[in-house]
Protein backbone atom coordinates (compact mmCIF):
# COMPACT_ATOMS: atom_id res chain seq x y z
CA UNK A 1 0.00 0.00 0.00
CA UNK A 2 1.09 3.78 -0.97
CA UNK A 3 2.24 5.61 2.02
CA UNK A 4 0.45 8.79 1.52
CA UNK A 5 -2.90 8.63 -0.26
CA UNK A 6 -5.84 11.17 -0.05
CA UNK A 7 -8.88 10.68 2.02
CA UNK A 8 -12.75 11.95 0.45
CA UNK A 9 -14.62 13.78 3.00
CA UNK A 10 -18.27 12.81 1.86
CA UNK A 11 -20.98 13.78 3.72
CA UNK A 12 -22.85 9.79 3.94
CA UNK A 13 -22.14 8.38 0.29
CA UNK A 14 -18.64 6.73 0.65
CA UNK A 15 -19.43 3.86 0.40
CA UNK A 16 -21.53 4.74 -3.02
CA UNK A 17 -18.99 6.42 -4.58
CA UNK A 18 -16.11 3.91 -3.97
CA UNK A 19 -18.97 1.54 -5.40
CA UNK A 20 -18.69 3.71 -8.61
CA UNK A 21 -15.53 4.79 -8.95
CA UNK A 22 -14.46 0.87 -8.89
CA UNK A 23 -17.52 0.82 -11.48
CA UNK A 24 -15.85 3.11 -13.51
CA UNK A 25 -11.61 2.30 -13.45
CA UNK A 26 -10.17 -0.91 -14.29
CA UNK A 27 -7.90 -2.12 -11.78
CA UNK A 28 -10.11 -1.39 -9.37
CA UNK A 29 -11.84 -2.92 -5.86
CA UNK A 30 -13.01 -1.87 -2.68
CA UNK A 31 -9.84 -2.65 -0.21
CA UNK A 32 -11.55 -2.45 3.13
CA UNK A 33 -14.85 -0.78 5.14
CA UNK A 34 -15.19 -0.13 8.28
CA UNK A 35 -18.84 0.93 9.55
CA UNK A 36 -20.40 3.44 12.81
CA UNK A 37 -21.33 0.98 15.21
CA UNK A 38 -24.27 1.89 17.85
CA UNK A 39 -24.76 5.64 18.89
CA UNK A 40 -22.19 7.42 16.16
CA UNK A 41 -22.82 10.67 14.48
CA UNK A 42 -24.62 8.33 11.46
CA UNK A 43 -26.83 5.68 11.46
CA UNK A 44 -25.52 2.55 12.61
CA UNK A 45 -23.98 0.46 10.27
CA UNK A 46 -23.22 3.11 7.63
CA UNK A 47 -19.55 3.27 6.41
CA UNK A 48 -17.19 5.07 8.01
CA UNK A 49 -14.62 4.76 6.03
CA UNK A 50 -13.45 3.01 2.88
CA UNK A 51 -10.30 1.99 1.31
CA UNK A 52 -10.32 1.71 -2.67
CA UNK A 53 -7.79 1.22 -4.86
CA UNK A 54 -8.69 2.89 -8.10
CA UNK A 55 -6.52 2.44 -10.80
CA UNK A 56 -3.73 1.37 -8.87
CA UNK A 57 -3.92 4.37 -6.73
CA UNK A 58 -5.39 3.95 -2.53
CA UNK A 59 -7.77 6.55 -2.10
CA UNK A 60 -9.90 6.47 1.30
CA UNK A 61 -13.81 7.69 1.52
CA UNK A 62 -14.97 9.15 4.88
CA UNK A 63 -18.37 9.57 5.66
CA UNK A 64 -18.16 12.19 8.17
CA UNK A 65 -21.69 14.58 7.66
CA UNK A 66 -22.28 17.10 5.71
CA UNK A 67 -20.20 19.76 7.62
CA UNK A 68 -17.56 20.15 4.74
CA UNK A 69 -18.43 20.36 1.03
CA UNK A 70 -15.94 19.17 -1.62
CA UNK A 71 -13.98 22.36 -3.29
CA UNK A 72 -12.46 22.89 -6.45
CA UNK A 73 -9.40 23.73 -4.31
CA UNK A 74 -8.59 19.60 -4.62
CA UNK A 75 -9.48 16.83 -7.75
CA UNK A 76 -7.83 13.67 -8.53
CA UNK A 77 -5.92 13.91 -11.90
CA UNK A 78 -6.62 11.28 -14.61
CA UNK A 79 -3.80 10.76 -16.99
CA UNK A 80 -5.81 8.65 -19.68
CA UNK A 81 -3.17 6.96 -22.46
CA UNK A 82 -5.91 7.48 -25.53
CA UNK A 83 -8.66 9.84 -26.37
CA UNK A 84 -11.18 6.80 -26.45
CA UNK A 85 -10.15 6.42 -22.77
CA UNK A 86 -10.48 10.22 -22.20
CA UNK A 87 -14.25 9.62 -23.87
CA UNK A 88 -14.95 6.88 -21.62
CA UNK A 89 -13.65 8.41 -18.72
CA UNK A 90 -15.30 11.68 -19.16
CA UNK A 91 -18.70 10.14 -19.77
CA UNK A 92 -18.71 7.88 -17.32
CA UNK A 93 -17.62 10.47 -14.77
CA UNK A 94 -20.46 13.27 -16.14
CA UNK A 95 -23.66 10.58 -15.80
CA UNK A 96 -26.15 10.96 -13.46
CA UNK A 97 -25.46 14.75 -12.18
CA UNK A 98 -22.28 15.36 -12.89
CA UNK A 99 -20.86 18.36 -14.52
CA UNK A 100 -18.51 19.23 -16.79
CA UNK A 101 -15.70 21.76 -16.59
CA UNK A 102 -13.32 23.66 -18.13
CA UNK A 103 -9.65 22.02 -19.40
CA UNK A 104 -10.61 18.51 -18.62
CA UNK A 105 -11.77 19.29 -15.30
CA UNK A 106 -15.56 17.96 -14.04
CA UNK A 107 -17.57 17.25 -10.84
CA UNK A 108 -18.72 13.65 -10.64
CA UNK A 109 -22.63 12.50 -9.37
CA UNK A 110 -21.02 13.41 -5.90
CA UNK A 111 -19.67 16.37 -6.25
CA UNK A 112 -16.16 15.89 -6.37
CA UNK A 113 -13.52 17.15 -8.67
CA UNK A 114 -11.66 14.96 -11.21
CA UNK A 115 -9.49 16.38 -14.57
CA UNK A 116 -8.95 13.45 -17.14
CA UNK A 117 -5.99 14.78 -19.11
CA UNK A 118 -4.36 13.15 -22.19
CA UNK A 119 -0.90 11.58 -20.92
CA UNK A 120 0.33 13.55 -23.89
CA UNK A 121 -1.26 16.76 -23.32
CA UNK A 122 2.20 18.15 -22.07
CA UNK A 123 3.75 17.24 -25.43
CA UNK A 124 1.83 18.86 -27.13
CA UNK A 125 1.19 21.68 -25.20
CA UNK A 126 5.50 22.13 -25.51
CA UNK A 127 5.33 23.47 -28.68
CA UNK A 128 8.79 25.26 -30.23
CA UNK A 129 6.89 27.61 -32.40
CA UNK A 130 5.23 30.57 -30.07
CA UNK A 131 2.56 30.91 -32.23
CA UNK A 132 1.61 27.01 -32.49
CA UNK A 133 1.89 27.23 -28.55
CA UNK A 134 -0.44 29.95 -28.71
CA UNK A 135 -2.92 28.02 -30.61
CA UNK A 136 -2.86 24.77 -28.64
CA UNK A 137 -3.48 27.08 -25.38
CA UNK A 138 -6.07 28.86 -26.83
CA UNK A 139 -8.14 25.65 -28.32
CA UNK A 140 -7.22 23.74 -24.66
CA UNK A 141 -8.59 27.18 -23.04
CA UNK A 142 -12.09 26.80 -25.14
CA UNK A 143 -12.70 23.18 -24.15
CA UNK A 144 -13.90 21.12 -21.49
CA UNK A 145 -13.34 17.84 -22.18
CA UNK A 146 -9.74 17.72 -24.09
CA UNK A 147 -9.65 16.61 -27.20
CA UNK A 148 -6.35 15.70 -27.86
CA UNK A 149 -6.92 15.53 -31.98
CA UNK A 150 -8.01 19.00 -31.60
CA UNK A 151 -4.85 20.14 -29.86
CA UNK A 152 -2.64 18.47 -32.53
CA UNK A 153 -4.32 20.25 -35.33
CA UNK A 154 -4.41 23.80 -33.62
CA UNK A 155 -0.79 23.13 -33.20
CA UNK A 156 -0.48 22.55 -36.80
CA UNK A 157 -2.26 25.20 -37.70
Amino acid sequence: MQKIFPCLWFGDQAEQAAEFYVSVFERSSILEVSRYGPGAPLPEGTALVVTVEIDGSVVRALNGGQDIPFSDATSLVVQAETQDEVDRLWEALTADGGAPGRCGWLKDKFGFSWQIVPERLGEVMQQPDPAAAMRVMEALMAMDKISLPDLEAAARG
